[in-house]
């Protein structure tokens, strides 16, 4: 058996089909991301998300007492379709096209996981997608993944930000990676394009006024009447489709179960907006968009609908 050394769990991550993997130590970190975290929390622009506020992503060690390494991983996502101008069609994020991302990203940290606990036994390991309370961005950069964007998205220098994350917690001391520095330098085109202006400030996104907070978690019987959606009804891309790193950098994944359902393209806004709650269940079968329930699919298209139909609109 090898040694079990930072190279050998790497080198495994990547025979198991992740894109990018990095580690980072537990040991006190100066990038202050506790104190923007409590700082966001205060401002009220988690909105709705409570679970923002779990005391377990501030200490990690809360999640896996003893943890002593985090493993963090990236799959990429991107493929090269692009969203209909026509105002009749629905636009749904990138993320969401394909197969329920949970399950792609699960599998293989669950493989990573199994084969870390066979290799060393007497250690404790667990591994999280993005429904666990863990700052996967925060890690992510303090594992030299690529940096926290401007408009809280993780850039890749290789993918730009078209990447899911995962990381495993393990109580195994690991050679960790230099944490990745910053490159947005004066560039504000995510803050510009935001059609909301969700992106209160750099690296500060304010999910009372985004559009992807409000199609996917608001669960109230309508949305904002000032809400801007441009044919949203499923999160929101724009930020990432004006960042010169994706721009330059992203390239299409290889992973199949990311390629789009053609249901998922381009679908139309007033089918949508008669959505009866069979044709969803069939249409959102694996499909992480599942999460938005038939009759906020409804209220989504209905939203952009009634805002076209408005005086003014377009």
């Amino acid at each position: 058996m090898p040694q079990l050394t930072s190279a050998v769990v790497k080198n495994k991550a990547r025979e198991l089909g992740f894109h990018k993997v990095g580690i980072a130590a537990i040991a006190p970190h100066t990038d202050n991301a506790t104190n923007h975290l409590h700082r966001w929390l205060a401002q009220g622009y988690q909105a709705e998300m409570t679970w923002m506020a779990n005391p377990k992503r501030a200490d990690i060690e809360q999640c896996l007492p003893g943890v002593k390494s985090v493993i963090a991983l990236a799959l990429n996502y991107y493929t090269p379709h692009t969203h209909s101008d026509d105002p009749a069609i629905a636009k749904i994020s990138r993320y969401g096209w394909g197969r329920d991302y949970h399950r792609v990203v699960q599998k293989r940290l669950k493989a990573l996981a199994l084969w870390l606990q066979d290799q060393v036994p007497e250690q404790t390991v667990r591994y999280y997608v993005d429904t666990g309370p863990v700052q996967d961005k925060v890690w992510a950069q303090r594992a030299g993944l690529g940096w926290i964007a401007k408009n809280g998205n993780l850039i890749t220098r290789n993918y730009g930000s078209w990447v899911f994350l995962g990381e495993i917690l393990t109580t195994l001391e690991l050679e960790s990676d230099r944490p990745h520095t910053a490159h947005c330098g004066t560039c504000t085109r995510c803050l510009d394009a935001c059609p909301t202006q969700a992106i209160r400030e750099p690296f500060v996104v304010d999910a009372n006024r985004c559009i992807a907070y409000h199609t996917i978690e608001n669960r109230a019987e309508t949305l904002p009447p000032e809400l801007t959606l441009d044919g949203w009804v499923a999160g929101c891309d724009v930020c990432q489709d004006v960042c010169p790193w994706n721009q330059r950098f992203a390239q299409e994944t290889d992973i199949a179960d990311f390629q789009p359902y053609p249901e998922h393209l381009a679908p139309r806004l007033d089918d949508l907006a008669k959505l009866d709650d069979t044709t969803w269940d069939q249409r959102l079968r694996s499909s992480a968009l599942r999460r938005i329930k038939p009759q906020m699919w409804r209220r989504n298209a209905r939203a952009n609908l009634n805002r076209e139909a408005e005086p003014g609109g377009e």
